[in-house]
């Protein structure tokens, strides 16, 4: 998708899709040309209904352009303003989408709105202060918490209320609320292993196919890289003030957490790169949109901000197999491995797996110090081979595991070309 509206431009970015049924709604900064943060900024919807094709619809904002699909124009607010669906049990209907935005000096107001296109704000001060907001900022209603979590920027280094510090890494703080309105004080987050470059955003998201997993892809900021060279950044139209004034570049990463408040980057990689297109590689280029969203049957979606700075300024769609961001995964060769002592309840084990034509999975059912259990060994296993989303496994006896239901087991995985994605118990006992 183009931001190519009059109101839009080569400087809109901090983009949230939200899945609402069977229609994805869009929301962005459209800003058009470059200036000081809260300039020039109005916050804009699109809408889809398979994610691919986007449309435009004019939302007659009083004061906006006609037939514009400007949902907002408020000072400061629009420079980030982040919505979400409230997923809170007993949620007023007028009150269905929410919504954070602020700047530094402002600090962070609470919006809400029935139908996430006329949207009011929930009072007039200020929700939460500390902090260094100029980023985009999320929440969401955590199903597993029981409250409202918002993650948020801040610097390392101990400047006054996380605020700007030349001298510190940008990192994520959160904060937690009963209502939106009254926050706990920020805390920083703890990263697994040490944060070693700066997070632009965290992106933090619930997953939406196991909510109580945070996810986050991060836009990685590093400073002081410029891949272009002059010239190529004259012949890609980047704006020349943008472009004296910004040195560094930026891809997209992967974390999770379980217990929200630690970041775990198992993947130092990027989970995105800026690929081959020179465009990619300018400053602040390559921003992911808030939230994974699933976009057909076997298939889950990201979107990130390409050409920023630039005329050709868009949306890039990347996608990937349910649960597919990471596995465990085997070469020809073979490989395995073994779960932690676990308890379950349900009756099966459910996999998201996928192998070669020559290649398998077996699974191994031990007991917690290691011990085959009779009738879950691997020599009883389903040598399997195939594709499945949802494969409930099977061994000789069949799938039914309740008799082990809240026993402490481990489960050993041997494989062979092969992806193991996700592992999940389901079925009441």
């Amino acid at each position: 998708m183009k931001f190519d509206r009059p109101w839009e431009g080569a400087f809109s970015a901090y983009c949230t899709i939200l899945r609402d049924g069977d229609r994805l709604h869009l929301y962005y900064r459209g800003k058009k040309a470059g200036g000081p943060d809260g300039t020039g900024e109005v916050t804009c919807h699109a809408e889809s209904r398979d994610g691919l094709s986007w449309t435009k619809p004019a939302a007659n904002l009083p004061g906006a352009p006609a037939g514009s699909n400007v949902i907002l124009d408020e000072a400061g607010v629009t420079h980030n303003f982040s919505p979400f669906i409230d997923a809170r049990p007993g949620v007023p209907a007028d009150e269905r989408f929410k919504a954070l935005g602020g700047t530094d000096t402002s600090g962070l107001f609470a919006f809400a709105s029935a139908d996430g296109l006329r949207w009011r704000r929930l009072q007039a001060a200020p929700v939460l202060t500390k902090g260094a907001f100029d980023s985009q900022n999320v929440a969401f209603w955590s199903e597993k918490e029981g409250c409202y979590v918002a993650y948020f920027r801040i610097y390392t280094g101990g400047a006054p209320n996380g605020g700007w510090n030349p001298s510190g890494l940008r990192t994520v703080s959160r904060a937690t609320s009963p209502d939106l309105l009254h926050w706990s004080e920020p805390k920083a987050m703890a990263f697994t292993p040490a944060q070693e470059h700066h997070f632009y955003t965290s992106q933090a998201q619930p997953y939406f196919r196991a909510p109580h997993l945070l996810i986050s892809t991060a836009a990685r900021w590093v400073p002081g890289r410029r891949p272009l060279l002059d010239d190529e950044a004259t012949a890609l139209k980047v704006d020349p003030a943008y472009y004296k004034s910004s040195k560094d570049a930026s891809d997209c990463v992967f974390m999770t957490s379980r217990d929200g408040v630690t970041l775990e980057q198992n993947f130092r990689e990027a989970l995105i790169r800026p690929g081959l297109d020179l465009g990619q590689w300018v400053s602040r280029t390559g921003y992911p949109v808030l939230n994974l969203v699933q976009t057909g049957p076997a298939e889950m979606s990201l979107y990130t901000n390409q050409d920023y700075a630039q005329p050709t300024s868009h949306l890039r769609r990347y996608s990937w197999r349910l649960d597919g961001i990471a596995s465990m995964s085997a070469a020809y060769t073979g490989g395995e491995f073994t779960t932690k002592p676990l308890r379950f309840t349900g009756r099966a084990l459910r996999l998201n797996l996928a192998t070669s034509a020559a290649g398998s999975v077996r699974v191994e059912i031990q007991d917690a110090d290691g011990k085959p259990l009779p009738g879950r060994t691997l020599a009883e296993s389903h040598d399997f081979s195939g594709n499945r989303l949802e494969h409930d496994f099977r061994w000789k006896k069949g799938a039914d595991l309740s008799d082990l239901a809240g026993r402490a087991v481990r489960l050993r995985f041997v494989l062979k070309d092969a992806d193991v994605y996700s592992l999940r118990f389901v079925g009441t006992n």
